[in-house]
């Protein structure tokens, strides 16, 4: 760990924090919620030691970047905006991608906006369609409503402020610890103050891919920052999918690989598994190369299955 370099990166008007280790062609690696860069440490020595250069970026509002006030600062188009500019200033014409959970969401859209900028993608949990609607007259929330509820963690997010005041009543390291160890695979849905039960409805120890050490460095990160950063990327999901309007029934056109684990809860959304098994996600990504689904594996896949996420990384890149 301590061969992997921080410094700060002025990228569309904010500092961003930026972690590398390693010389060789680029991957940027994107993570999710609530995740930091530190989620692809294994993922970034073992590419090193591969030959290539690990890219590890705080997205917006998370870690040691700047988190920009107000919800709308916090659309796909300020992320892409925020990565597109770090590939400038790190003088990269072309890299390849990883993403996970809130990471993929944004690796699409990157995809989507400036396919010349990607060798090709490797992503994992949510697929391209995740948040898109069926009827194509409802926006995404209104869909999740319906569906779900109105205590389906996404819409409960979309409380500016009383999340916040929630989250901040609950201790940091035990929330945290609370979302890497959850392994139920049905829709999160929590009620108003039920954060406070969710972190500690599972007293059982860390999980052994997760360190006493590596839940510190969360825990210690998000008391500083608060999560209003991570929240503020669902509370922009409607207009993310408004504005995206004119791309609506555009492909992903790079070379894609999608791993997801079985028990990941974002693989048992009602009509996800027909979507990626049936047909459907290679329709909209016709260069989705491969599909892996590994077994046992919960959410956050990239960490609970370091080694093997690390080997399908480097399998597909190595192709290109």
């Amino acid at each position: 760990m301590e061969n992997i370099k921080h410094q700060s990166v002025v990228v569309n008007g904010i500092n961003m924090h930026v972690a590398e280790v390693g010389e060789g062609p680029a991957v940027l690696l994107l993570h999710g919620f609530p995740e930091l860069w530190y989620s692809w440490r294994h993922q970034m020595l073992y590419l090193a030691s591969k030959g290539y250069r690990a890219i590890a970026p705080d997205l917006r509002g998370y870690g040691d970047s700047d988190a920009p006030p107000g919800p709308s600062s916090y659309m796909a188009f300020h992320v892409v905006g925020d990565l597109v500019a770090l590939l400038n200033s790190l003088g990269l014409d072309k890299v390849f991608l990883v993403g996970h959970d809130w990471g993929s969401l944004i690796a699409w859209h990157l995809c989507l906006f400036r396919p010349d900028r990607i060798k090709a993608l490797v992503n994992m949990s949510c697929v391209y369609h995740y948040f898109d609607p069926k009827n194509p007259s409802k926006k995404p929330l209104e869909e999740m409503r319906e569906t779900f509820g109105d205590d389906y963690y996404v819409c409960r997010f979309q409380a500016t402020g009383e999340v916040e005041e929630e989250f901040a009543g609950v201790d940091t390291a035990e929330l945290v610890k609370a979302f890497f160890s959850n392994r139920d695979t049905r829709p999160p849905c929590i009620p108003r103050g039920g954060f406070q039960y969710f972190a500690h409805q599972n007293p059982n120890p860390l999980p052994e891919w997760l360190t006493q050490e590596d839940l510190n460095y969360y825990a210690t990160k998000f008391k500083k920052t608060g999560f209003s950063g991570g929240f503020n990327f669902y509370r922009c999901i409607d207009l993310n999918w408004e504005l995206s309007a004119p791309w609506r029934e555009a492909q992903i056109q790079v070379p894609v690989k999608f791993v997801v684990g079985d028990l990941d809860l974002t693989y048992h959304i009602p009509g996800i598994q027909d979507y990626i098994h049936n047909g459907g996600f290679k329709k909209d990504v016709p260069d989705l190369q491969e599909v892996i689904v590994i077994p046992g594996a919960a959410h956050f896949i990239n960490q609970e299955k370091a080694d093997e996420c690390s080997i399908h990384i480097y399998d597909f890149i190595s192709k290109f």
